[in-house]
């Protein structure tokens, strides 16, 4: 108990930093003279870093476990943190970014090996949702809490504070977080683990479209465009922004609990994430043909997003059934490359989208809208290729 109390801890830290962007995004812009493009540059990088080191840190958690592979990239998050606080230029915020994704990318991944070799498939997804949304507290951190405390001491005081609180973090993975038993030796003609033997799961191919947009999705939305959507359509204030976008935020932590039984209580895997994405999909069509709705109506719309699109527990349970456990780490790995890569290529691609909208003299309402219509319609497209997969049904 106490290693599992450990990493989410430090996911806490992750989900703050993959979210606090669209709070502190208007001053941020200002400060460090970011437009839209630079400013999903600067948001993807976080993503992309977390994403390239994914497979490596699944090979490493099959080798080495999750304290040493947790603990020492951490100390990058560090570094990134204390660089994006004293950024000046904007490929400082982009370097501070990268190097805080990478010390981030081990810790939900070690949390959920740790899990994966002590308990059973079937209440994988149980145990992954709840680690989701106890993390999801971060992301509320990063809302309100988030735009009093840089209100009150600035935003770059703020950020050191945070890695500071990462600091300590790292040194409770140290000093606290205990090795599951090892595994079984596995049988002497049995194929080495590797990531292609990950890669020829045919099971697991369905999962891959759905999985590079639908949790990339959300985060792109709290992350970067939920702050600017209630700036720039409603003009709040960094304070009422961050309580428009705590509605999102709380319907996020919820939605990561609900989900997490749902599985099993339905014996479905499958239609619980189709079920969640077509709800996902409704609110982004919503925001699109209506984006300059009432600020309740929006926030709303943006807690159906959120809440009923955090399907990732359940996607990576859905994952975890196919996987034999001598490559368990190494496609746990690969399931959450997708779903962190996707951010990372959606994020810059969305602010190039908005600028080049603005650029065209739309309103930011109607460019808002227009984002939220081409993320619908992508989402679609991957559902379409899911209902092809196989359930796995989970079993006690």
């Amino acid at each position: 108990m106490p290693t599992l109390v450990v990493l989410i801890f430090g996911y806490l830290l992750s989900q703050f930093y993959r979210s606090f962007l669209a709070v502190i995004a208007p001053e941020l812009a200002v400060d460090v003279h970011l437009g839209p493009t630079e400013l999903g540059v600067v948001s993807a990088a976080f993503f992309a870093a977390f994403a390239v080191v994914q497979l490596p840190i699944g090979a490493s958690l099959d080798r080495f476990g999750a304290r040493r592979t947790v603990a020492v990239p951490m100390l990058s998050a560090v570094a990134g943190a204390t660089v994006f606080a004293l950024a000046r230029e904007p490929w400082h915020s982009v370097v501070g970014m990268a190097l805080i994704g990478f010390g981030c990318a081990p810790i939900y991944m070690g949390a959920l090996w740790v899990i994966g070799r002590t308990t059973t498939s079937a209440r994988f997804a149980l145990y992954s949702s709840v680690i989701v949304g106890i993390g999801s507290l971060g992301n509320l951190a990063a809302a309100t809490p988030l735009a009093a405390a840089a209100a009150a001491f600035g935003w770059r005081t703020t950020m050191l504070g945070i890695a500071l609180a990462t600091l300590v973090s790292a040194g409770l993975v140290v000093s606290m977080v205990k090795e599951p038993p090892a595994a079984a030796p596995p049988d002497a003609d049995a194929p080495k683990p590797s990531i292609l033997a990950v890669l020829k799961i045919r099971e697991l191919w369905p999962l891959y479209p759905i999985a590079l947009l639908s949790y990339p999705i959300v985060v792109a939305v709290r992350g970067l465009w939920v702050g600017p959507y209630f700036s720039q359509v409603h003009g709040l204030a960094p304070v009422e922004r961050g309580n428009a976008v705590s509605v999102m935020v709380f319907a996020m932590i919820a939605g990561a609990f609900v989900y997490g039984p749902l599985d099993r209580m339905l014996g479905t895997r499958k239609w619980v994430v189709v079920a969640g994405t077509v709800a996902t999909i409704g609110g982004l069509i919503a925001l699109a043909l209506a984006p300059a709705m009432s600020v309740g109506m929006a926030s709303a719309m943006f807690a159906v997003i959120g809440g009923l699109g955090m399907t990732y527990g359940v996607l990576m349970a859905h994952a975890r059934a196919f996987l034999p456990t001598p490559v368990l780490g190494r496609g746990l790995t690969l399931m959450n490359m997708c779903l962190i890569g996707g951010a990372a290529i959606l994020q810059p691609l969305s602010g190039v989208f908005v600028s080049r909208m603005l650029a065209a003299g739309m309103i930011p309402a109607a460019a808002h809208g227009a984002l939220y219509g081409m993320f619908g319609f992508a989402l679609l497209l991957t559902l379409v290729v899911y209902l092809f997969s196989k359930d796995a049904r989970p079993t006690l």
